[in-house]
């Protein structure tokens, strides 16, 4: 008699099955191997379980754990926020959403559904118009930090991608320095590669320290970098 088939391991001890995804009529081969990534990605699935809009929330909380980014009563800007996911760790972290705690704007061209104890422009960040809007939500203040994880559309070209999101880290470094505080900080979205070297002395001129970090819940394969200035040099004070 033929035996039954059986799981081998037992209990917990078990991986979790690899989801895999048929290319669908009207899916493309890259799509359907996106969506198999998302499917079997452990910090998606940690994300959607904490109640964050994405894995980038999860970026962001790794960075802040290991460079002390975010601390209460803290004004922070988030560009290219959509969908929410670094402004809800921001917001969590600095309190914005408790009587006297900090402040968290957010921007994004994308509309964003409401986050407690977040100021939401619907805007593009490159509209001449952006930076004034961001400075009246501030009112009279200096922002603590200027976050920003802005991607410009891929081609697929390396080239052209590395010199579009380079050109989005210039306008927000840009904007940072108008807007940061003494010893404040700046975030910003790069690829490998580094950042272009112009652009790096420049914040080696105007910040203490200047590295390229990179959070383990940012895909190994991807090429995908972070460069965090911190300690601005400029003397503004509220």
């Amino acid at each position: 008699m033929a035996k039954s088939k059986t799981s081998s391991g037992g209990g917990s001890s078990q991986r979790p099955l690899k989801v895999r995804v048929k290319t669908a009529r009207g899916r493309t081969t890259s799509s359907t191997r996106w969506l198999q990534r998302q499917l079997n990605d452990p910090y998606v699935a940690e994300a959607k379980k904490r109640g964050y809009r994405s894995r980038a929330a999860l970026k962001l909380e790794q960075l802040n754990e290991k460079h002390h980014l975010l601390k209460p009563g803290m004004r922070i800007i988030d560009l290219g926020a959509a969908p929410g996911g670094w402004s809800q760790i921001a917001a969590d972290k600095v309190g914005s959403a408790r009587p006297g705690g900090g402040q968290v704007i957010a921007i994004d061209i994308s509309e964003m559904e409401a986050i407690i104890g977040v100021e939401i422009l619907h805007l593009d960040f490159m509209d001449n118009s952006a930076p004034g809007k961001l400075k009246a939500a501030l009112g009279d203040n200096f922002a603590h930090g200027v976050m920003s994880d802005m991607a410009a559309p891929a081609t697929g070209h390396r080239q052209t991608d590395h010199i579009r999101i380079m050109g989005l880290c210039e306008a927000a470094l840009d904007f940072a320095q108008e807007v940061l505080k003494e010893n404040g900080f700046f975030l910003a979205k790069v690829l490998r590669g580094g950042t272009e070297g112009t652009l790096l002395e420049m914040m080696k001129r105007d910040f203490k320290t200047v590295r390229h970090v990179k959070p383990v819940a940012s895909r190994a394969d991807s090429a995908e970098l972070y460069v965090l200035a911190t300690g601005f040099r400029g003397a503004k004070e509220d």
